[in-house]
């Protein structure tokens, strides 16, 4: 369990010996911070606490007074470590930004993080683009399969950061962990080869269904010139949203007073 002190200091910074362009940035984001906003955490989360609600929360809006894109994942990654510290969690990046493993240790946890903001996004379901690379060996479903299950070795729990509303007027991010328990499922996943593809090698699918017949996640082992593995459909309904952060936001060129 991750727990923290949410205690965080007030800074008293002295705008006197800003420059007149300075000022002018410093303007847009309290304007930023005057606009409609709405966060909402999971009662009892272990992971997002208040003050990472806060602090995360700005960091998207501070974000958003100077752009119309996502926050990128690294952006993501170093706004949630700052958070988490800023609250009196121990949280530290790993190093190697090219890292197969986890991306971030949280109290001692390792954790993987992933991002999701494509225009397709649906919100009763989750879609990881790339989950691991495949690399180059042989190229049999069961033994991809075992890599997958391999893979999860590497971290303790999996988290996807989603904007789900775009702006530029309003925007909407959400928080969700997928359970590794829920990942785990797919060392039974049902093999498909996608025998009439093109690629080469050939795609295939790890489908993994309920006690009813539907599907809770697939596997997709793309074959193409990554050669990826890609998480598509994982039911949101079987995953926790740890929160969510709804605000409005004036880019920066229009919040500039004529």
């Amino acid at each position: 369990m991750i727990t923290g002190q949410d205690s965080c200091a007030t800074p008293s910074p002295d705008l006197s010996r800003l420059t007149p362009s300075q000022v002018e940035w410093v303007a847009a984001v309290v304007r930023q911070f005057n606009l409609q906003h709405e966060f909402w955490r999971k009662e009892g989360s272990d992971f997002v606490t208040p003050g990472v609600l806060e602090m995360l929360g700005d960091a998207l809006r501070i974000h958003h007074a100077f752009s119309r894109q996502a926050l990128s994942k690294d952006r993501f990654e170093f706004a949630l470590e700052s958070s988490l510290k800023r609250a009196g969690i121990r949280a530290e990046l790993v190093g190697n930004r090219t890292n197969r493993g986890h991306d971030i240790t949280i109290a001692g946890v390792p954790v993987s993080l992933k991002t999701q903001a494509d225009k397709g996004i649906r919100k009763d379901s989750l879609h990881i683009s790339k989950f691991m690379e495949l690399g180059k060996g042989a190229w049999k479903l069961p033994l991809l399969r075992d890599m997958y299950v391999q893979h999860l070795k590497s971290y303790d729990r999996v988290f996807q950061f989603r904007q789900l509303e775009p702006g530029p007027e309003s925007y909407l991010y959400e928080l969700v962990e997928i359970p590794k328990s829920l990942l785990l499922e797919g060392k039974n996943a049902q093999l498909v080869v996608q025998a009439r593809s093109r690629q080469n090698p050939k795609p295939g699918y790890g489908c993994v269904y309920d006690a009813e017949g539907k599907i809770k996640f697939a596997l997709y082992f793309d074959g193409g010139t990554e050669r990826k593995l890609q998480i598509k459909t994982i039911r949101k309904d079987l995953c926790i949203v740890h929160a969510t952060w709804r605000f409005d936001s004036t880019p920066f060129e229009q919040s500039i007073p004529r």
